[in-house]
Parts: C-alpha cells; sequence; structure tokens
C-alpha cells in the first residue's frame, strides 16, 4: 500500500525548504499528482538519479512504479536551491540535476542508495542540500520580502506591493521571473489556492463570515470570491475539482496523509493577522 509522510525540514534549512517528505508505493503504480506551490522540489527515488520540478503553473502527472521510495523536498518561493540559470527558464520542467549540479550527484546517488531506512535517504538528502545552501549565499531579500506579502490572508494589490518595496512593477515583475519563476500575479494566486488546501489539510473550520460556511467559507476565507471562484482555480491548477483533489470532502481533506508540515508555515502567518471583515 502506498504511503506518504512528511515533516518540516532540518533547522539548516528553514529559511529555503518548506516541507521535506517520503513517497513509498506498494505492490501497484502509484499516480502523482504534482501541483504548483510557489516554488521548486527536489525528487531523488532510492536507487535514481535527483530531479528538479518545477515551478510549476499547472499540474504535473507522473506515474511512479510500484516498490518504489522517493524522498523529496519542496523548497519556499524565492529561496530555491543553487542552479546555474533563473528559474524563469524551468517553468513547468521536470529536470536532471545532474544537467545542472554536474558530477557533484554522484556522491548524493551513492549514498542515498546505501541509505537503511527511508528517513536516513532523506537526511542524506538533506545534507547535501544543506551544504550547498551553505555555498550559494542569501536568496534576494526583496523577493522574499514580495513572497511573505502575496501569502494568503492579506489583500494586496501588485502596484501596492512594487510602492512598498520602492521597486517599479516591471523591476518586481523581472526580479520575481528570475527568482521564483513566475510573476508576483501569478505566485499571490497560487499561494491563495495554497492556503485552501492548508485550511482543509488541517481540518480548519469557516469563520462563517457574509453567513457562509463549510467549502464556500473557506473559499471567502483564503481570498476567494465566492466557491465557485474557488473551483475554477482549483481546474486550472490541478486539473480536477476541489471535491476530487481532497478525497471526495470539499471542505476537509480525506486523502489519508498528514500534511501538517505543509499547511503549518500558512496556518502560522493566518493566526499572526487580523480577520478581514
Amino acid at each position: 500500500m502506498e504511503s506518504y509522510v512528511e515533516r518540516p525540514p532540518v533547522p539548516g534549512l528553514a529559511g529555503v525548504v518548506r516541507t521535506a517528505w517520503i513517497l513509498r508505493t506498494g505492490a501497484t503504480p502509484y499516480l502523482q499528482r504534482n501541483l504548483p506551490t510557489g516554488g521548486v522540489e527536489i525528487h531523488l527515488r532510492v536507487g535514481g538519479s535527483p530531479e528538479l520540478v518545477g515551478p510549476l503553473t499547472g499540474p504535473q502527472i507522473e506515474l511512479v512504479p510500484p516498490r518504489t521510495t522517493v524522498v523529496g523536498l519542496r523548497f519556499r518561493p524565492g529561496a530555491p536551491p543553487r542552479l546555474p540559470t533563473g528559474l524563469d527558464d524551468l517553468v513547468d520542467q521536470r529536470l536532471d540535476l545532474a544537467h545542472l549540479w554536474g558530477s557533484s550527484t554522484n556522491p548524493l546517488v551513492d549514498q542515498v542508495a546505501a541509505a537503511r531506512t527511508p528517513g536516513q535517504a532523506l537526511g542524506v538528502l538533506e545534507a547535501h542540500v544543506l551544504r550547498d545552501v551553505r555555498r550559494s549565499g542569501r536568496p534576494d531579500p526583496l523577493v522574499g520580502a514580495a513572497v511573505a506579502a502575496l501569502m494568503p490572508w492579506q489583500p494586496v494589490t501588485i502596484d501596492a506591493l512594487a510602492d512598498h518595496l520602492a521597486l517599479s512593477a516591471s523591476q518586481l515583475r523581472r526580479r520575481c521571473l528570475h527568482t521564483v519563476g513566475v510573476g508576483p500575479k501569478v505566485l499571490q494566486r497560487t499561494l491563495r489556492f495554497q492556503g485552501f488546501l492548508a485550511l482543509a489539510q488541517a481540518g480548519v473550520a469557516a469563520t462563517g463570515r457574509r453567513g457562509t460556511d463549510g467549502a464556500a467559507g473557506l473559499a471567502v476565507d483564503t481570498g476567494y470570491a465566492d466557491q465557485a471562484h474557488l473551483s475554477r482555480e482549483c481546474l486550472r491548477l490541478t486539473g480536477v475539482t476541489p471535491r476530487r483533489l481532497l478525497g471526495g470532502d470539499i471542505d476537509r481533506c480525506a486523502c489519508g496523509h498528514e500534511h501538517a508540515a505543509s499547511y503549518g508555515p500558512f496556518l502560522a502567518l493566518r493566526r499572526r493577522l487580523p480577520l478581514r471583515a
């Protein structure tokens, strides 16, 4: 039977990695639906080569073979691993990291293959990326500030954000394209949907504002005009309806996986902000 577990990254990666995870398939192939998160991911099948996924603007479907273990890191938007090119050149692509990192991936592949447990394999990947992050320097701080401002729960226009950062709208867009892979408006829409997923995965009850509850309430709480608006965005970003994505329930996730490491950062920010009327 397929299993998926995730946890926060090791402390040294907390500023650049949102989630560390392990996927193990059972006796049958597993259909994995990779979704836009605003960041990139590194996927490493035990016994295979590491791959870079994203930045995604829509769903990317893969069929993971039976009895396969995959370890991965989901990076925060604006804080990618060291790469020889801007992320705008890598949108919606899946690339062998050997083409980007060269022979430095060889020891990583060997050490992951030699790991005795999936947890140890994930630790090997984290240690490799941590060394790389320490060499690559600090991500663009203005893009980091933009990402924080574009998180759900607080409405902001792109022009107002650019003014706040003392940039023109075109300068903000260029910097986001290079460091995030997409422009600020696309990132804002992606993060808003991730905010909805965070509420559904955590089983958070809607606040009941505007007389709504259930999925309609969660949609409004996240910043959508209504449930229909949410449904359109879900189809665009995931290729399926909210009900199908969440495993049959509209207002909470019923997939059976534990997603606390993914939704925690979104909910932590929500708790620090006053609710909008």
